[in-house]
């Protein structure tokens, strides 16, 4: 099959400015209410872009742990290219798709570092082998074989003998503050819905875009 051949229309919804609500949030929120309630494998998972530490820009999958007015916030390693990537550059986007409801949410923000008592939490929260598993990962440094790694893991397990690790200090969570929000509709022929949030002081500024 040639993949210039391969195309499909757009159908289930709409999107309109004069329905929208005057805070993103809001809207963001009826999306992944609406996302998880069809059950949808990996309806958290967002993409997640920096700008790379060697100018070029990077991308890779997170886990949305939690969102709220004050914006989105996911957890990693301090230390793998991402985290030196912020820790450069705190200009971030996150890019949200949904191709079962026809939908993507792209968002620029800045991100920065929560609390290490909420990564603490958080941490503890997670499985006994993910924990485990999160404190000997040196992430985005090479290592040598893939047994290395199983025996960091299994050589921690046997020493922890079932008690909790440590949350490790370069180990946590980043708060991405959104400025900027652009949800995406799918629509026939091409005439997609575009509506574009825009922060200017605590107000936000919405207009439509051209697909």
């Amino acid at each position: 099959m040639k993949l210039e051949s391969i195309r499909r229309e757009y159908k289930l919804a709409e999107l309109s400015k004069k329905n929208v609500d005057k805070v993103p949030i809001k809207l963001f929120q009826q999306w992944m209410e609406e996302a998880l309630n069809l059950e949808m494998p990996d309806a958290t998972s967002v993409a997640l872009i920096t700008n790379g530490t060697d100018g070029f820009p990077q991308s890779r999958i997170v886990l949305l742990k939690s969102y709220s007015g004050n914006g989105f916030v996911f957890f990693s390693n301090y230390n793998s290219q991402k985290g030196k990537a912020i820790a450069a550059d705190p200009k971030v986007g996150l890019h949200f798709f949904w191709p079962e409801l026809e939908r993507q949410v792209r968002i620029s923000g800045y991100a920065e570092k929560i609390s290490y008592s909420e990564s603490e939490h958080y941490f503890h929260s997670r499985p006994f082998n993910s924990q485990v598993a999160a404190a000997i990962s040196d992430q985005s440094y090479e290592v040598p074989s893939r047994k290395f790694l199983e025996d960091k893991f299994e050589t921690l397990k046997n020493e922890l003998n079932e008690s909790n690790p440590e949350c490790p200090k370069h180990w946590g969570g980043y708060l991405i503050r959104p400025v900027k929000f652009e949800f995406w509709q799918g629509r026939e022929n091409r005439l997609h819905d575009r509506i574009v949030y825009e922060k200017e002081n605590e107000n936000w500024n919405i207009k439509r875009l051209a697909p």
